[in-house]
């Protein structure tokens, strides 16, 4: 490929990182700011220039998904063969081909979760703790074997680090060793001693490290933010004493330090490199520039060394709807309103795939799961079982493997219907069930039927249609890249969980003080790290951003909580702020049909609470919508740019007869009056307006 043709399309920070091709490169990339886009065509603009050759190239990134999305931006862009893998991966296989050479014998049984474990080593230690116990444990365990701190040492690092063991650390220490010493009698080999013996057999065998040093003499990491001390470790003994190394990362979006992760080495690369290049993207295409504010004011008040170290975003894309940020009496409430909300956008349009419910533990997720199920909107949650170790995919592609030879490819039977036709034996039904289990499980037979049917509506190599094998064998391609096929559901996940996705509709809920912040942050260092959680929720919005909270737990409860600290300042009314419009319309807002306290905007709007009752001129509210959808369109513009839904009806509502009555509906502001208030004015009135009226570019800020 042309190397300039690789260039074409980046802004002008994008293109910088691009051209940036040998030395240290440090690429601060605020949220939605095309990171990706900017280290993939690094890559492909330095393989096509010839600096590097692509099979040299390790990009490391630190989940599959995120992997397997830069293999594919890679291979359209004309470098295939350019190695992306986590850290985790590149390790295991640089250990398995070495392992002969350097070990010899049976090699180790890797294994993905310590529970098991642990529990063995906290019994033999004579300790029965129960599983929140040995979660715990885990963790611990793997705080300390990311930091590189020794059992003996225990007690000492967690006071250095002022870090809370989560029983008596003498305890924590005994069930550690015990732990490693099952781990080497069972030929066990975790994650972390993955990395720290691909790291020490580099470091101790040159004949070794000459081979992988030839191998990749060219590195990207992204999310490095992220990166702990181990995987620190096993990078610098990848990268020797070069420095072609191009970091990327955000420390705004630090939220691992709990599990030893540290910005410092993402901050401090300018120390170790002095003469590295430094290129900040924070041009925002994800978000709306009303979510970009929110996002910029959380981050904003922060405080310590990310008061200095934070990007400022600008929004690229147009104005989108105000946030919405609703209070609710308790907890059944606030679920039972943003599942109604969520019908309201699926209704409009919003596809339910791209709508997130991100709670800060996932203990809150069950309360909205039963919610939408109430409402009979389809969801899924993330974070729980690995999508291809579930018991029911496991079986599916066991019978799918089993029918790729069969007679149904040769007789040409059409894709759809042989999967839909194999997993309907196994429970996949037209609708979804009743019950928790029996809905994850359909839901994951579902997700197998959609990514057959997405395959079927493209052709396969050759222009031909998608066959049994294809599938397959696309199935095969995701269980070695653990990338899950998407489902046509709400997704309900955790604020970690939905770190690098992002949706049209974000609902951020529970934002009480207990909860976000959580209870147990009690530093300095760790409310900061709540604040940016949080900042990492609103920032996966890319236009609907809705924060709510509830005074009790239980209905009928003391409403005794407190919105989030972090909603100061945001949210009508609150300390920092004092809601100036608010004091501009008579401070608080009542719904005219009880009397309850507004603090939603579309509610604001209204007047009225949603669930309320009200009476208006339907026909008028749809001759509003067409002329709207008529105005938007000659302007070029969209249409809730002219008058969101919720201003709509409430001119629908108050059926305003004159410029004065008109101007006190809410959302009518001074120039969308002078602008549109003849033609709204003549709507209600059964008049057809003249026609759209042309736009002069200006918008009024609402």
């Amino acid at each position: 490929m042309d190397p300039d043709r690789v260039l074409e399309g980046l802004d002008p920070e994008q293109t910088e990182a691009a051209r940036a091709l040998r030395g240290p490169v440090c690429i601060l990339a605020g949220a939605g700011t095309g990171k990706t886009r900017a280290i993939t065509h690094r890559i492909a603009y330095a393989v096509a220039g010839g600096v590097v050759a692509e099979q040299q190239v390790l990009a490391v990134t630190f989940t599959a998904r995120a992997a397997g999305e830069m293999r594919g931006r890679l291979r359209a862009l004309g470098a295939p063969r350019v190695q992306a893998r986590t850290f985790h991966a590149a390790a295991l296989r640089q250990l398995s081909f070495f392992w002969p050479q350097v070990v010899g014998g049976e090699k180790p049984t890797l294994i993905d979760s310590k529970i098991k474990v642990v529990a063995r080593a906290a019994n033999a230690v004579g300790l029965q703790p129960d599983r929140t116990g040995l979660r715990d444990l885990a963790s611990e365990i793997e705080w300390a074997k990311v930091t590189q701190v020794r059992a003996g040492d225990y007690d000492k690092a967690i006071v250095k680090a002022g870090r809370q063991a989560p029983m008596p650390a003498v305890e924590v220490a005994r069930v550690f060793e015990a732990y490693e010493e099952l781990c080497r009698e069972r030929n066990l080999l975790d994650f972390e001693s993955m990395l720290e013996l691909t790291a020490g057999m580099i470091n101790e065998y040159p004949a070794i490290a000459q081979r992988v040093r030839d191998q990749y003499r060219y590195f990207v990491v992204d999310e490095f933010q992220d990166v702990n001390p181990l995987q620190k470790l096993l990078l610098d003994a990848w990268l020797g004493d070069r420095d072609d190394l191009c970091v990327v990362g955000d420390p705004s979006q630090t939220i691992y330090s709990f599990a030893g992760a540290t910005p410092g080495y993402l901050t401090g690369f300018g120390d170790r490199f002095p003469h590295a290049t430094v290129v900040r993207l924070v041009r925002d295409y994800r978000s709306t520039p009303q979510v970009v504010r929110v996002a910029n004011h959380v981050i904003g008040q922060a405080k310590g060394t990310a008061a200095t170290d934070h990007l400022t975003l600008r929004a690229q894309r147009p104005d989108g709807p105000d946030p919405i940020y609703q209070e609710y009496d308790d907890e059944l409430a606030e679920a039972t309103g943003v599942a109604r909300k969520i019908s309201v956008l699926l209704e409009e349009g919003t596809p339910a795939s791209e709508i997130a419910v991100l709670t800060r533990i996932n203990s809150q997720s069950a309360a909205y799961e039963q919610a939408l199920s109430d409402q009979n909107v389809p969801f899924t949650v993330r974070g729980s079982t690995r999508f291809f170790e579930r018991p029911e995919i496991r079986q599916a592609v066991h019978t799918l493997r089993g029918a790729r030879q069969g007679a149904a490819d040769e007789q040409g039977e059409p894709l759809v219907r042989t999967v839909r036709h194999l997993l309907s034996q196994m429970g996949l039904t037209e609708t979804a069930p009743e019950g928790r289990q029996a809905r994850e499980r359909w839901e994951s037979l579902s997700a197998l039927a959609q990514l057959a049917e997405d395959m079927a509506a493209k052709s396969g190599p050759g222009g031909r249609s998608a066959t049994m094998a294809d599938f397959v064998d696309e199935l095969e391609t995701r269980m070695a890249t653990e990338h899950a096929p998407g489902f046509e559901g709400v997704t309900i996940a955790s604020l970690h969980a939905a770190k690098g996705l992002e949706w049209d509709a974000v609902f951020l809920v529970g934002l009480t003080e207990g909860m976000m912040p959580i209870i147990y942050a009690e530093s300095d260092d760790e409310v900061e790290e709540e604040r940016r959680l949080f900042y990492v929720g609103v920032t996966r919005a890319r236009e609907h951003l809705a924060m709510s909270w509830s005074l009790a737990r239980s209905p009928g409860g003391r409403k005794t909580r407190k919105p989030s600290r972090f909603l100061d300042g945001l949210r009508p009314a609150s300390p920092s702020t004092g809601g100036r419009r608010d004091r501009r319309k008579g401070g608080v807002m009542r719904c005219r049909v009880c009397s309850n306290t507004l603090t939603d905007v579309t509610e604001r709007k209204l007047g009225r609470c949603v669930d309320c009752p009200s009476t208006y001129d339907e026909a008028l509210l749809e001759r509003m919508r067409d002329w709207r959808r008529r105005t938007a369109q000659e302007q070029k513009v969209p249409a809730y740019v002219i008058f969101t839904d919720a201003t709509l009806q409430a001119i629908a509502e108050q059926e305003p007869g004159s410029v004065s009555q008109l101007s006190s509906v809410s959302g009518v502001g001074a120039v969308k009056l002078d602008r549109y208030g003849e033609a709204v004015l003549a709507l209600v009135a059964g008049d057809e307006p003249e026609g759209p009226t042309s736009d002069d570019g200006e918008e009024e800020d609402e």
